[in-house]
């Protein structure tokens, strides 16, 4: 467990550190998929890490000892983990817990409001437009989601690239992206080194629905001219839960979009499943050796009610073979000339 359980950690560093810059020269779809699963278990590993390293701490509290039923002092004598450590881990841990929750909070209000801004669009059909001179164009996440764009966006643009915005809208719909954007901000707030993960995932979102676009319309410069043009006029409007064309970093998204498309590689896809692998192998080895820790402090407690049993019989009502809180007394094989109870 010494060495385990910090794996977790140095394979969230390594991820934060390399994912994104790696996901900016893959395929867009392979590489949100990578990012998604990447978040998912590093935030796994490290809460895990964080529980296991704050319970070696918590364990040693005579109270928890005594309705655990293990030895504190024979705890100690095996917890390689300083109690400077437990007890900023278990710190670090409850602010995260409650990140999290503060993060889910906020992200079901944003796809609550989605849902309520698609019911109460005018018409029934996918595309909204709404008699505005503002520029907008955005995909709200719903059941199903609606694409709305503005009068003053569609003024702006000629029919090439009126289509390739409305399939860029469509393709964030149907690949649903707003579950990735899930995914990625409240790993994020759970675990703060995946911030740069949750950055390069929204970016990579908004390079898988160019691609879609530019297969759909069949010119990738009519695409890039689009969002260039559309990302000039919305002059940065955001909204929360939305998901706009005008997203990301737009120069580097229209560059890509100017070049041919990324090459399909699966050697950085092995490597980082490689260290997802290690991560969790690591975590399931600490979380054993712990297990293994606390059976034998509570073996440890058992011997010794077993030794205060046999040197006074009598002090139970006469039930030789249990001590006082109704643990086992003693092995399997009688040892010593004890009895074997």
């Amino acid at each position: 467990m010494l060495i385990s359980v910090y794996i977790p950690f140095l394979v969230t560093a390594a991820l934060a550190v390399l994912a994104p810059p790696v996901a900016h020269r893959l395929p867009p779809r392979p590489a949100a998929l990578a990012l998604a699963c990447a978040a998912l278990v590093t935030a796994a590993g490290w809460a895990g890490s964080l529980a296991l390293l704050a319970f070696t701490g918590v364990a040693q509290i005579p109270q928890i000892a005594e309705e655990g039923r293990w030895s504190v002092s024979a705890l100690r004598s095996q917890d390689p983990v300083y109690a400077v450590v437990a007890a900023v881990s278990t710190l670090v841990l409850a602010v995260c817990v409650v990140s999290l929750g503060v993060a889910a909070v906020r992200q079901g209000r944003h796809l609550l409001r989605a849902r309520r801004e698609c019911a109460e669009l005018p018409g029934h059909t996918e595309l909204a437009v709404l008699d505005d001179d503002v520029p907008l164009a955005f995909a709200l996440p719903g059941a199903p989601g609606r694409i709305v764009v503005s009068r003053g966006m569609l003024r702006r643009l000629d029919g090439a690239e009126r289509e390739a915005l409305l399939a860029h809208e469509r393709a964030h719909l149907r690949g649903r992206h707003h579950v990735f954007q899930s995914v990625w901000r409240l790993t994020a707030a759970l675990n703060p080194l995946l911030r740069p993960v949750a950055v390069a995932g929204n970016f990579v979102l908004e390079r898988w629905a160019d691609e879609e676009a530019a297969e759909r319309v069949g010119d990738r410069t009519v695409v890039a001219r689009a969002v260039g043009r559309a990302a000039l006029a919305s002059a940065g409007a955001s909204r929360p839960a939305a998901l706009a064309a005008t997203g990301g970093v737009v120069p580097q998204r229209v560059r890509a979009l100017l070049a041919p498309p990324p090459a399909r590689r699966s050697l950085p896809l092995l490597a980082g499943g490689l260290l997802l692998a290690v991560c969790c192998a690591s975590l399931a080895n600490a979380a054993s050796d712990s297990d293994r820790m606390l059976d034998s402090a509570q073996w440890a407690l058992c011997r010794a009610h077993a030794g205060t049993t046999t040197a006074a019989p009598t002090a139970h009502d006469g039930a030789p073979g249990h001590g006082p809180d109704g643990c086992c007394a003693a092995p399997d094989r009688p040892e010593h000339g004890e009895r074997h109870f």
